[in-house]
């Protein structure tokens, strides 16, 4: 005589609902708050800056990033008598220290990240990383002090080696044996400041790139330089650019560092191993502390030029990895 099993209890069937939880909608809201404060602060600071420096803008017109010349002209008794403020070798001079700085620290930035995620053993490697990481927390003072004291006559020496071999080309060319506290010294210490940086980034970017496609190239008989080359590039080449982008803008917002190795100088100067420059960050550290109000809202419009180049520079860089990103994976 056969007994029929008692039913078992059937879990009742899963409801699918695509509205979220209470957890994700607040980790939601708490990321948008966040996000919309960010873009509130860069929009306060931005019609700051603008309603501060836009009288000067007018009377200036084009002439102020077009002149070189920064002069405020007073009497006897303090009153002003003209004025006038241009920002072109300023600007020049951004420029030019942040291309020499991307130009030197980028390409030891990617061979440091390859060295890190590719050569180096996991002991050494988490060492290097937590330096990489607490080198780019570092205050910007301590790189101006170092490059002042101790990287400059080595500096000096590398400037006229150049000179010597490379002063046909005008941009190596000096019209004066004055290599001290030029754009290239603080080119070299920007470029030093944005190393890790740069190399956090790119190390990371590439940790990322698919095992499938690495184990791949060596079951193709590839060796671990030709993978590299044909895998780990392409795949993160636009983490590399994006990098490299925020390097720059680091680089063009330098105050410190570049004020204590660079000559203020109020003239265009292309050579990059002449002792003249500047750039807009140390010249309002250089102007702000005597500044009267016109001269401070001068250098708000100062500011504000700064400010619109950075963010023309961020949105090129965003262009660039997004088409990167598209090609390189």
């Amino acid at each position: 005589m056969s007994t029929i099993a008692p039913e078992r209890g059937v879990p009742s069937p899963r409801i699918l609902v695509t509205k979220p939880r209470r957890s994700d909608q607040f980790f939601r809201l708490v990321v948008t708050l966040g996000g919309l404060t960010s873009l509130l602060i860069l929009g306060l600071i931005l019609l700051f800056l603008a309603y501060r420096g836009i009288e000067v803008i007018r009377m200036e017109g084009f002439a102020l990033i077009t002149s070189s010349d920064w002069s405020v002209v007073e009497d006897e008794s303090g009153n002003v008598v003209s004025q006038s403020y241009g920002l072109a070798a300023m600007l020049v001079g951004t420029i030019l220290s942040a291309s020499i700085a991307i130009a030197i620290g980028v390409p030891i930035a990617v061979l440091s990240a390859l060295f890190l995620e590719f050569y180096a053993g996991k002991k050494i490697r988490g060492i290097l990383v937590s330096l990489v990481d607490l080198m780019a927390a570092f205050p910007s003072i301590l790189f101006g002090l170092w490059g002042f004291l101790i990287m400059m006559p080595s500096a000096e020496y590398w400037a006229k080696l150049l000179n010597k071999y490379f002063g046909w080309i005008p941009i190596f060319d000096v019209p004066a044996p004055v290599f001290t506290r030029s754009p290239f010294i603080a080119g070299v210490v920007l470029a030093i400041m944005i190393i890790p940086i740069c190399t956090s980034i790119s190390r990371e970017v590439f940790s990322q790139t698919p095992l499938d496609r690495i184990q791949a190239a060596y079951a193709l008989g590839a060796t671990r330089l030709a993978m590299i080359r044909a895998v780990v590039i392409p795949f993160g080449r636009s983490g590399v650019v994006g990098g490299a982008m925020l390097g720059l803008g680091r680089a063009m917002g330098e105050t410190v560092a570049v004020y204590t190795v660079l000559n203020i100088v109020y003239q265009v100067n292309w050579q990059m191993l002449f002792g003249a420059g500047g750039n807009i960050a140390s010249l309002i550290l250089l102007k702000i502390g005597e500044a009267d109000r016109e001269e401070t809202n001068a250098l708000m419009a100062a500011g504000l030029v700064l400010f619109v180049l950075t963010l023309v520079i961020n949105s090129l860089a965003n262009e660039l990895v997004g088409r990167l990103g598209k090609t390189g994976r």
